[in-house]
């Protein structure tokens, strides 16, 4: 299997169940979305968490993504900043554990955290402050980072550093590398709508998105006409449908795979073990519906645990039903 990295904000995840939504309104934080915090606003939340029951695991979105692929037995590297601190060892250390080359770069800030709030329903919502993550730079993206890799998976949270994404796509194009984007947040999208637009006219071979994320790059509510709209710009494009499951389209390719009733405990990661198991399929030459359906089977099971962590042995259960 061909070598796939992420690239990514290097964070650690502390995960909050609440009881109920109202700190979310306290807070200012917008249900179901991701909203950048400072440092001060990072004293602050970690105030009103002080008592709650937290677990703590590795994240970001493409970090996400290289997990799910590892873990399914693909080769992945990751591309992020963190500092020179504990939670930096500890991503650093999680990363090593699974199989991820992680190619970290270090600074002096604090490693970045996604306060990760599970509301009652398994929403997640993020309250997140990048610390080091935030100093990856133009400057920092190098050809030696693409070397021996066939796609870069890049999530749409770097969106905040123009300069920074131009690099990443630029120097995977010079070195003949597939672009893949996770638009990330429907609220990020929205804010950036017509940079999105350019990234993903003149760079990226894969686009996945959610209904709210695809609606707020095309206009389009409706969620066919959205992907069919994501899909003019010649990409291969990725619409998830939650628990109505998912629909892709490629040319004049076109497809739906339904999604099964399971338990919902908690939606973090569950849109990133989805690209995870979607990039596997396709990496391993599978149909659109296998990819999808790949997919599918690992976000049906991340959503039933709390954090990232599955046991190896469902992990086992799910590279039975692999392409």
């Amino acid at each position: 299997m061909e070598k796939i990295i992420g690239i990514g904000n290097a964070l650690v995840d502390v995960l909050v169940r609440l009881k109920d939504d109202s700190v979310l309104k306290q807070m200012g934080l917008p249900k179901g979305g991701m909203t950048l915090i400072d440092e001060a606003q990072q004293r602050s939340l970690r105030s009103r968490m002080e008592g709650l029951p937290t677990e703590q695991a590795t994240g970001g979105s493409a970090g996400n993504t290289m997990l799910a692929l590892s873990k399914l037995g693909g080769k992945t590297g990751f591309v992020g900043k963190i500092g020179r601190d504990a939670l930096g060892k500890f991503y650093a250390d999680n990363c090593k554990a699974v199989g991820i080359d992680a190619r970290l770069l270090e600074c002096n800030l604090l490693t970045g955290v996604a306060n990760t709030f599970i509301s009652p329903d398994g929403e997640r919502t993020f309250g997140t402050c990048l610390g080091a993550a935030a100093t990856l730079q133009a400057s920092d993206i190098k050809p030696a980072l693409f070397e021996g890799v066939s796609m870069a998976h890049v999530e749409g949270y770097l969106v905040q550093n123009h300069e920074l994404l131009e690099a990443i796509c630029q120097t995977a194009m010079e070195m003949s590398v597939q672009l893949s984007l996770d638009l990330a947040s429907y609220n990020v999208v929205a804010a950036d709508r017509p940079f999105f637009q350019h990234l993903v006219q003149d760079y990226f071979d894969i686009v996945f998105a959610n209904e709210e994320e695809a609606a707020a790059f095309t206009g389009k509510k409706e969620p066919l006409e959205a992907l069919r709209d994501i899909a003019a710009y010649k990409c291969l494009a990725v619409v998830k449908l939650g628990g109505k499951g998912s629909i892709a389209r490629l040319g004049e390719e076109e497809v739906m795979v339904g999604a099964h009733k399971v338990p919902v405990v908690d939606t973090t990661a569950a849109g990133d073990f989805f690209a995870g198991g979607f990039l596997y399929a396709l990496n391993r030459g599978a149909s659109l519906k296998d990819c999808l359906s790949c997919g599918a089977l690992l976000s049906e099971h991340i959503i039933g645990v709390v954090g990232t962590r599955l046991p190896e042995e469902e992990w086992k259960e799910i590279r039975k039903h692999t392409p």
